[in-house]
């Protein structure tokens, strides 16, 4: 945490699925940190009895290492489901947590009821915090990870929503931002006022002047306070948990991020983006990378109503493509009177070009930077190869 290399790893990891009537795509990288620490799940369809129908997404954004969020993507569902279920995980044990009728089982389709699965959510979080506070390295303070954890468990009905720290999960419906989680920050005012009566103090907009989220997993230098319960410790491991019932002719995608997302695009203008993308391609990986390539990491999943790809909008950005090659071109024909241009020179002088067709909603020419430094690269290695500055023209 805090410790940053001097140029990105921009190498990406890719991963894609679709099945129960969504697609989902992946795409995270390194990018300036010194480790990758990031984590996620994607399972299409659980084995749990009665959710075959049902599928668990969810993004972990560790810090100071990679351990609590490595972990918890392998098991945190687990606990989950046996939460839901209760103690023995099975649909005979019905000690577990109930839906406001005292069911824990859904008897038309023999699932937890989503009052069960958003309790199982809560008390799997708890769980597996407890669980991983017996591991020797985090016991005794060699390893000092944790992690924020945004998720969606989707049944045929509904979208149960869940987050602990400052990564976010949003909903886009009918073309508009419908739903967001709220981030878990140390200024917020209940925060605050937990952090401070567990003898802690909020600097900087930090806990302590260090830890920038107020929940995560692990963190357990933060959870020590005696006399303190697990959720009133300086860094609460509980999860806001919210149900959404699902509009099918309506809902469009799923963002889940962390907070690198955020702090960078509003999440209107992620969204506009997103969909600007999906009208030139149906490819979850290609949209999910020029993402990533303006903001450095980003997960995605489509829902049945997702924007489809237009002819219009494939011809609008093959435009604007050629239109930067042009631009570029005449920058790098020109080199020998002004000095040849470096990829910062040419952004700035593109940022300012008032003839510049329209780029796309919420990237902006950020999201285009990776298709002008393709150009760029290629028409300087012709520059080189031919000796001259002025080869291109």
């Amino acid at each position: 945490m805090g410790a940053f290399l001097d140029k990105p790893k921009t190498e990406k990891h890719n991963c894609c699925g679709e099945g129960k009537g969504l697609s989902y795509g992946l795409s995270s990288m390194q990018g300036w940190r010194v480790d990758m620490e990031d984590a996620h799940t994607a399972v299409l369809g659980l084995s749990a009895p009665g959710m075959s129908d049902w599928s668990f997404f969810a993004v972990y954004d560790g810090h100071a290492g990679s351990r609590v969020a490595n972990y918890c993507s392998k098991h945190l569902l687990d606990h989950i489901i046996n939460a839901s279920f209760g103690a023995g995980g099975s649909q005979s044990s019905h000690s577990g947590p109930k839906a406001p009728d005292g069911s824990v089982i859904d008897p038309s389709s023999g699932s937890p009821t989503v009052e069960a699965v958003k309790a199982g959510i809560r008390a799997g979080f708890l769980r597996i915090d407890e669980h991983m506070r017996s591991f020797s390295e985090l016991r005794n303070g060699m390893d000092r990870s944790g992690s924020t954890a945004v998720g969606v468990i989707i049944s045929p009905k509904h979208f149960i929503f869940f987050n602990c720290g400052d990564s976010r999960a949003v909903l886009y419906r009918n073309s508009h931002v419908c739903f967001s989680t709220l981030d878990h920050k140390p200024c917020n005012p209940r925060e605050r006022e937990r952090i401070q009566n567990a003898g802690g103090t909020v600097m900087i907009q930090r806990v302590n002047g260090s830890l920038a989220v107020s929940r995560a997993l692990g963190d357990y230098h933060y959870k020590c306070v005696d006399g303190k319960g697990p959720t009133e410790q300086l860094v609460s491991p509980e999860p806001a948990v919210c149900e959404m019932t699902r509009a099918p002719e309506q809902d469009q995608f799923l963002i889940l991020a962390c907070d690198g997302i955020w702090d960078v695009m509003s999440n209107e203008e992620l969204c506009d983006f997103v969909k600007s993308r999906l009208e030139v391609s149906d490819d979850l990986e290609r949209v999910c990378n020029e993402v990533v390539d303006t903001l450095l990491y980003k997960r995605k999943l489509c829902l049945p109503g997702a924007p489809k790809v237009s002819e219009e909008a494939v011809r609008k950005d093959a435009e604007l493509n050629n239109y930067l090659e042009s631009r570029v071109e005449e920058m790098l024909c020109h080199a020998e009177e002004v000095g040849f241009p470096d990829m910062v020179t040419v952004m700035r002088s593109l940022s300012t070009d008032s003839g510049m067709p329209t780029l796309p909603p919420g990237g902006g020419l950020a999201s285009k930077r990776s298709v002008i430094e393709a150009i760029y690269n290629r028409l300087n290695l012709y520059r080189e190869e031919d000796g001259v500055s002025v080869a291109v023209c």
